[in-house]
């Protein structure tokens, strides 16, 4: 089954309003629109850094047993936590590059190799 959420526990953790702790939660897979949306908001158009936090608080789903997760649940975001929900969506947004598996002309062995689209080149073959 395709996995779409991802839980998480904080390395720090946040604090809210009334000093409960809160390391445990949920990410899920971006969209297309959540990277797009955020970069008409005024607040990234004045500072690119500001993408982050929209983008975090748009894919978190879950954070303790705090209510809605926002762009100032985020702010408040120790920098480790910050640092480590960052690397997390960036590990679970990339694209792995896929592999065509072949066979060595010479020796017979078969074996995996990467194929990268942007590197192709047809212009050899009419």
């Amino acid at each position: 089954m395709f996995k779409t959420v991802y839980e998480f526990e904080l390395p720090r953790g946040y604090v809210d309003k009334e000093g409960t702790l809160h390391k445990t939660g949920k990410m899920r897979l971006a969209t297309a629109a959540d990277e797009i949306l955020p970069m008409n908001d005024p607040k990234v158009k004045q500072n690119q850094s500001y993408l982050t936090i929209i983008l975090l608080a748009r894919v978190i789903e879950e954070l303790g047993t705090v209510h809605s997760v926002d762009t100032k649940v985020i702010e408040r975001l120790f920098t480790a936590d910050l640092a480590y929900l960052q690397d997390m969506y960036q590990r679970i947004n990339s694209v792995d590059t896929p592999t065509l598996t072949t066979v060595c002309p010479k020796c017979g062995e078969k074996f995996g190799a990467p194929l990268d689209f942007f590197q192709l080149n047809f212009s050899d073959h009419q």
